[in-house]
């Protein structure tokens, strides 16, 4: 008898498997850390394989944790960190190169120059988005441009490129090459009202179409677990059966299935995304405009985003780097020590501002420093630069759409913190409602999966799964919160255009 649904989360730290059963309750999970490469200043990279095999230890131990048999497992659900681009041989499976991750600037310059050349109204037009470093496009170009022989050869056919969804399915499933709308969507290269590749676009940037997967709804059965693979020799032949972005998988996982909904994803960066239903809104306040998720093929429904590239990651650089907490949760006690920041306001531009600002050449910034700061401050105004940052993102999105947020959903690993909670509901003065499964992410994969194998009727069946775990009421006065938001603008722009170019 089928009772499970198994979720694969591959995000930008970490590779994560979970089992759901079908009420939404998490049965096992297992996550395994993975490398990431710093080469040059602003350039991030994963290696492909590394992130292969940490995604598969995953999946194998939580079929050991959980002690069931694979046989009991309906199908598979894939949510995967975004933008980040693969090239691959098609006959080896091998990757030319290592991934260019989401984060990485080093195709600033060659964003400028498509700006310069005009094409930027073009790209919003076509793919929702704004010109920049973050999405897929300009990463595989600079691929093709810097591996010798890799252009002709994408040409000729015989290399491919994926976002990380595309690679698991491809070697789960011994050479399937596809992806679903959402993480098209966020290439650069897909027109997402026709749904399909926009060919002006890949001769400008001279990306064979040859190289780029078939483009499916989320709900789909992209192929089966093959056989061989060491370790899951037992999952050989379950379907994968969803696949959506992180992003909008957690929106899905939130049940924010109705236009005016909004979900913050709290994690390596910060993700606020806002159905829009059948309406794609061009934003007015260089938010993007995106595919939040197609349950069948040939439609769509849609969402606006702002994305904060830097959240939980500085919290991450306190405890790597400089080395001020042994861990990530010490920051909350060190933080609430003190009833303020002392003054400190820290921008983490630590690779370039996203929206709305849009600054590739922005870096990371700390102001207000006296004699009298300390790591107790330091700590508390890491998490105000958090929260103040989303507040950037809601502001923008409530002109765009003329609707006041009254709620927000939340989830992601730092929305486990009760004083970040409150700092946000306090800069937004509206209600946070924290999931009760902090793993919005995987069970929105998951929910992708049951609906394509009828496990789920419809989104009706989802919504009596999400309950609140607890909300959070502003409690700062009007005069406060706008003078706080004040020093911060102020703050940000003493980081912009940082960088020499």
């Amino acid at each position: 008898m089928k009772e499970y649904i198994l979720s694969l989360d591959q995000g930008t730290t970490n590779s994560r498997a979970i089992l759901f059963d079908f009420n939404g309750n998490i049965k096992a999970a297992a996550q395994f850390e993975y490398a990431r490469y710093y080469p040059y200043a602003g350039w991030v990279e994963q290696e492909p394989i590394e992130i292969l095999d940490s995604q598969y230890r995953a999946m194998t131990s939580v079929i050991a944790q959980s002690g069931i048999s694979a046989k009991r497992i309906a199908a598979i659900g894939i949510s995967n960190q975004r933008e980040t681009a693969v090239v691959w041989d098609k006959s080896t499976g091998k990757p030319i190169y290592r991934a260019i991750v989401w984060q990485c600037r080093r195709t600033a310059e060659l964003c400028e120059r498509l700006i310069s050349d005009g094409i930027s109204d073009y790209v919003m037009e076509k793919t929702g988005l704004l010109i920049d470093a973050y999405f897929s496009a300009t990463k595989i170009k600079w691929i093709l441009d810097h591996v010798p022989g890799s252009q002709s050869r994408a040409k000729s056919g015989e290399l491919l490129f994926g976002t990380i969804d595309s690679w698991l399915i491809y070697n789960l499933t011994g050479g399937m090459h596809l992806t679903d709308y959402t993480n098209a969507a966020r290439t650069m290269l897909f027109d997402i009202n026709a749904l399909e590749w926009d060919e002006t676009l890949s001769r400008t940037l001279k990306i064979p179409l040859c190289m780029l997967p078939q483009v499916k709804p989320s709900c789909y059965r992209y192929g089966t677990v093959q056989r061989g693979i060491r370790g899951l020799e037992e999952l050989a032949g379950i379907p994968i059966a969803g696949v959506a972005g992180d992003q909008h998988a957690a929106l899905f996982g939130q049940a924010c299935f109705e236009a005016g909904q909004a979900k913050n994803t709290y994690g390596t960066g910060c993700f606020l995304m806002m159905n829009t239903g059948e309406r794609s809104i061009r934003s007015k306040s260089k938010l993007l405009t995106t595919i939040a998720w197609g349950l069948r093929e040939g439609k769509a429904e849609y969402a606006l985003e702002g994305s904060a590239f830097n959240t939980g990651s500085v919290i991450q650089w306190l405890r790597d780097e400089l080395k001020m907490i042994s861990t990530a949760d010490e920051i909350n006690a060190l933080a609430d020590k003190v009833p303020n920041t002392g003054g400190v306001y820290l921008v983490p531009a630590f690779t370039g501002l996203g929206a709305p600002y849009w600054d590739m050449y922005a870096r990371g910034t700390m102001v207000g420093l006296t004699r009298g700061t300390t790591r107790e401050h330091l700590a508390r105004a890491v998490l105000e630069g958090i929260a103040l940052q989303v507040t950037d993102l809601i502001r923008a999105m409530e002109n765009d759409t003329g609707i006041t947020l009254t709620e927000l959903r939340v989830d992601g690993g730092a929305s486990a913190s009760d004083i970040l909670m409150q700092m946000q509901a306090d800069f937004l003065g509206t209600r946070i409602h924290r999931s009760c499964n902090a793993e919005t992410t995987a069970m929105g994969a998951a929910y992708f999966a049951g609906l394509t194998m009828g496990i789920f009727r419809n989104q009706q069946d989802l919504i009596k799964n999400w309950k609140s775990d607890r909300a959070f009421e502003c409690r700062m006065d009007p005069f406060t919160r706008d003078r706080k938001y004040e020093q911060w603008r102020r703050a940000v722009e003493r980081s912009r255009d940082w960088e020499i170019h």
